[in-house]
């Protein structure tokens, strides 16, 4: 039960650091000098909106769980600083498509390498073994999350 406490003390230290720092550590890993004009929030939409066909507003909002209002004031000034280019589409006028310009996709790289690189410095030096078991703890952790949804 000792070694058990242990790692309990341990793991629950780290992830309430991790918790509490996170934003601040990201913040400050992916809005670098090029990026100064936009927030941490503003990075999370050009992920969600991605590099790959133009999104329409509603599933990027459901993607993000905010409403089609409140993405709307976010993308104005993403499409002001030039990050996000938005389309009419051409099957249906009344929809509007956003796409990442070439800032935005530069952007867009930047955060997926930050990703790729919390990523590798997380499975450094851990076995086959030792990383399907912080995947299990980890799908663990994220399926209880999804319960206060």
């Amino acid at each position: 039960m000792g070694e058990y406490m242990d790692a309990y003390g341990t793991f629950n230290e780290v992830l309430v650091k991790l918790f509490n720092e996170i934003m601040e550590l990201e913040q400050k890993a992916i809005i670098t000098e090029e990026f100064k004009d936009i927030s941490n929030n503003d990075m999370h939409i050009i992920e969600a909106i991605g590099n790959e066909e133009p999104k329409n507003m509603t599933t990027v909002a459901k993607a993000l769980k905010v409403t089609v209002g409140t993405l709307t004031i976010a993308i104005n000034n993403l499409v002001k600083k030039g990050y996000v280019d938005r389309v009419r589409s051409d099957e249906d006028r009344r929809v509007v498509l956003i796409s990442l310009s070439m800032k935005g996709e530069k952007a867009f790289e930047h955060h997926k390498r930050f990703h790729q690189d919390m990523i590798n410095a997380t499975l450094k030096g851990l076995s086959d073994s030792e990383t399907k078991i912080l995947v299990k703890a980890l799908s663990n952790l994220s399926s209880y999350f999804k319960e206060y949804y």
